[in-house]
């Protein structure tokens, strides 16, 4: 009979399938006599005939393993709208398909941190006691430190009691009534400051009456007494003399002074080039930003449509009223085109100085701001 040794079959690489396996094996049992068996061919065949169970098991293990990505985190800051740092704020982290939500509290610093953040989707939504409540959208990738940008929260207020059914110009009205009560540590006048960023356009009416009341204010006379009693003590307008006569000229020509620059720049040129002649409180961003802002606000204004343009108003406001300076001033003062140029920039840095300590240092010595909130429609 023919003799098969499975070992050589074996041997050849495109022969190792079952079907083959299975034809040897039954070859290899009728083929040979007993002396011719070979006690080495058994095992062989029964490796070949396991071989094709041990390999699609060990692929289907490997196939079944997860594949898991690194998880991120997600910090931030937040912040009151004169930038303070708000401790204590609750910051809460919800995950689509995730529930309940994480929560944290904000340090002492205004920061919140959240740890081993799967990678998708988030929203993070901040609260605090008497501020109205923010919410923030994105996505983290997996491994990725994202950092949230800082979060504004305004003090809450019940708007839709005050300004359901207002028109624009009752809106203003409300508003500067508001701004009539804002006075630097309770005495000083500031009315031609707004804190709501989108206020409602003044109408000409409102602009003077803003004008007149800052010029007839107690504290305005008695700022101008300050300043003529300073222009007396160091003999400025000396053709005026001294004494109480002196100090008499001096006081009327600064209150003059005052009063055009008030009127021609905050209410005469504002209502007929259609400017806003108020300040407008930033409060956020960097120090050098809010500062770079502020000086600008001697040169450019709000527009009555909402837009930013050159201050025209402050500017011709400030040439105007050095030239009618020149009509009460002793002659020997006059300098003609002189006095009203150094006059009016004088003025203009005057505005910008006052503009960055509005920015800065005003709204922490103004006690109870009426609003500090963004006005709603």
């Amino acid at each position: 009979m023919l003799a098969v040794d499975c070992t050589k079959w074996y041997a050849f690489p495109r022969a190792r399938n079952s079907v083959s396996a299975f034809l040897c094996l039954l070859l290899c049992g009728f083929a040979a006599p007993a002396r011719s068996q070979e006690p080495s061919v058994v095992p062989v065949v029964t490796a070949v005939l396991d071989l094709p169970e041990i390999v699609p098991s060990a692929a289907k293990q490997q196939g079944d393993q997860p594949n898991q990505q690194p998880s991120g985190s997600i910090s931030g800051r937040v912040v009151d709208q004169s930038g303070s740092f708000i401790e204590g704020a609750v910051v809460s982290l919800k995950k689509e398909g995730q529930t309940p939500s994480q929560e944290v509290a904000t340090d002492e610093n205004g920061q919140f941190f959240f740890a081993n953040v799967a990678p998708g989707p988030f929203q993070v939504t901040v609260t605090s006691e008497g501020l109205a409540s923010r919410e923030f959208s994105a996505t983290v990738h997996a491994g990725e430190a994202y950092v949230v940008p800082p979060i504004t929260l305004a003090i809450a207020t019940q708007v839709t009691e005050v300004r359901v059914g207002l028109t624009p110009v009752e809106l203003a009205e409300v508003q500067i009534k508001e701004q009539e009560k804002q006075r630097v540590l309770g005495i000083i006048p500031n009315f031609f400051v707004s804190y709501v960023p989108n206020a409602a356009p003044l109408k000409p009416k409102q602009k003077f009456e803003l004008a007149w009341k800052s010029s007839v204010d107690p504290f305005t006379f008695l700022g101008v007494g300050g300043l003529a009693a300073a222009a007396q003590a160091t003999n400025r307008w000396s053709a005026y003399g001294p004494g109480i006569e002196g100090y008499a000229k001096r006081y009327g020509a600064t209150y003059a002074n005052v009063f055009s620059g008030t009127f021609i720049g905050g209410a005469i040129l504002p209502s007929l080039l259609k400017q806003d002649p108020r300040y407008f409180y930033r409060g956020t961003g960097s120090k050098p930003s809010r500062i770079l802002y502020a000086l600008a606000g001697a040169v450019i204004c709000k527009g009555d449509n909402g837009k930013w343009q050159a201050n025209y108003s402050s500017v011709l406001g400030n040439l105007a009223a050095g030239g009618i300076s020149n009509l009460y001033y002793p002659a020997s003062d006059r300098n003609g085109a002189a006095l009203v140029f150094s006059n009016a920039l004088i003025r203009l840095g005057e505005m910008a100085v006052a503009n960055v300590f509005q920015e800065l240092i005003v709204p922490k010595l103004t006690p109870n701001l009426p609003t500090r909130a963004p006005a709603q429609p």
